[in-house]
């Protein structure tokens, strides 16, 4: 067997030799479970977890029974429930081999794929892992797109009407680009001339939004980077601080889950904040508790712990970013525990002497459910910034428009654009 497990080696004058303190630690552990009758085993409740306890197990020749400590939070109410409800170690056994043969199949893939690529390179020494190595082509092909993409113009009319009711001028806009801007400007010579269109189409179709789900730790790490800037490393760092204070449950979580019993929980967790000076006023928007939304509350999709959440204990003394991602959370459990959204959206068409079609749509809310948290934090962004943008549709009232109506325009516009390459990564 290849595969074969050695404590970290660290490089000296003489080469490479064991850590002097790992196998410090490593005769440490021994000694305990030599003198033990019974092992508890506390290392995280996953798969990796797992593999942790069973290679120092393995390595040490350790044959005592074992029992399983399986918690998703720190916190002392959720210690004390696990410890009186120890499972079997057995029990555990596929999680180990599952464990096992990645890490055995990541060396592998290590071991050769680096020496093959690069033999085959001739130069430099280049590093082959299963995860790192398709990560990486997908940034690269991604690199290489942004490169060399050509922006190319283009050119759309646009025109304004005015709301009798309001006096809001609402514009419609082309429903084609041009690329040609002499084809463009012929477009917007003829509206401009025409002086009125006719509504073709009008549809009117209610869109209900689903509460979000709660965070697992990749959809915590995209959001905290798309709203803060955070790396993915840093993320996960202040989660685990987080939990490690025992203000969250477990971060290193893959389902945005939950399942009933932990559901059951919520209302004296949310009752708790109700008097909070801070976290008070977004607790108050959530429904009745028989009335909270189970879109999250499905415990066959619960993988080895269950979403992120915020625990029973009060927050104290946080950092700055330690406080973004405890709120992150929070406010994501209140939303995914909170009503539908419901909106009404109506789409016009129009068009000039039958040709050029233009459209324009618009929203009316008609219930907020979860969407209320997020309307009274931009409003509370706008009350402090006059100038905050708002990257949401617009939401606005289209009128009482009916097909074949012809309407007057207010003014017509032609602007330029440029095709933006995909983002990268």
């Amino acid at each position: 067997d290849p595969f074969v497990l050695v404590p970290r080696q660290v490089k000296t004058e003489n080469g490479y030799k064991p850590d002097a303190g790992v196998l410090a630690q490593i005769k440490i552990i021994g000694k305990l479970f030599d003198s033990s009758e019974r092992i508890i085993v506390a290392t995280d409740a996953g798969r990796e977890g797992e593999l942790i306890f069973r290679y120092l197990y393995e390595y040490l020749g350790c044959k005592k029974p074992f029992d399983r400590l399986w918690i998703s939070s720190l916190t002392d109410s959720a210690i004390r429930e696990g410890l009186r409800n120890l499972r079997d170690g057995k029990e555990y056994d596929n999680l180990y081999h599952a464990a096992k043969a990645r890490s055995e199949a990541d060396w592998l893939v290590g071991i050769n794929g680096t020496q093959a690529l690069t033999i085959a390179a001739g130069r430099g020494t280049y590093s082959v892992g299963r995860v790192q190595t398709p990560t990486l082509g997908m940034v690269c092909e991604r690199y290489w797109e942004h490169k060399h993409f050509e922006s190319k113009p283009f050119w759309q009319v646009h025109f304004g009407v005015v709301d009798a009711d309001s006096g809001n001028i609402l514009k419609f806009t082309s429903v084609n680009r041009w690329t040609d801007k002499a084809t463009a400007t012929d477009i917007y010579n003829k509206v401009k001339e025409t002086g009125s269109v006719i509504i073709t189409k009008v549809a009117t179709k209610r869109k209900v939004e689903k509460a979000p789900l709660l965070y697992d730790l990749t959809t915590l790490q995209k959001e905290a980077n798309s709203q803060h800037g955070f790396t993915a490393e840093h993320t996960l760092s202040i989660a685990q601080k987080l939990y490690e204070a025992k203000f969250i449950t477990y971060p290193r979580t893959s389902s945005r889950y939950i399942s009933d019993d932990v559901f059951a929980t919520l209302p004296k967790l949310f009752k708790n904040l109700e008097n909070h000076s801070e976290y008070g006023e977004k607790v108050k928007l959530l429904p009745g508790s028989e009335d909270y939304s189970k879109n999250s509350v499905n415990a066959a999709k619960v993988t080895d712990h269950h979403a992120l959440l915020i625990t029973e204990n009060a927050v104290i003394g946080l950092f700055k970013d330690e406080k973004i991602v405890y709120d992150m959370i929070l406010c994501r459990m209140i939303e995914a525990f909170s009503a539908d959204c419901i909106k009404d959206i109506t789409s016009v068409s129009a068009q000039v002497d039958h040709e050029v079609e233009f459209g324009i749509s618009g929203s009316i809310i008609r219930q907020t459910g979860w969407r209320a948290l997020s309307l009274k934090e931009k409003n509370n962004r706008q009350d402090k910034d006059a100038d905050a943008t708002d990257n949401e549709v617009k939401e606005q009232v289209i009128p009482n428009w009916q097909e074949g109506q012809h309407i007057t325009l207010s003014g017509c516009t032609i602007t330029e654009g440029k095709t933006k390459p995909k983002p990268l990564h």
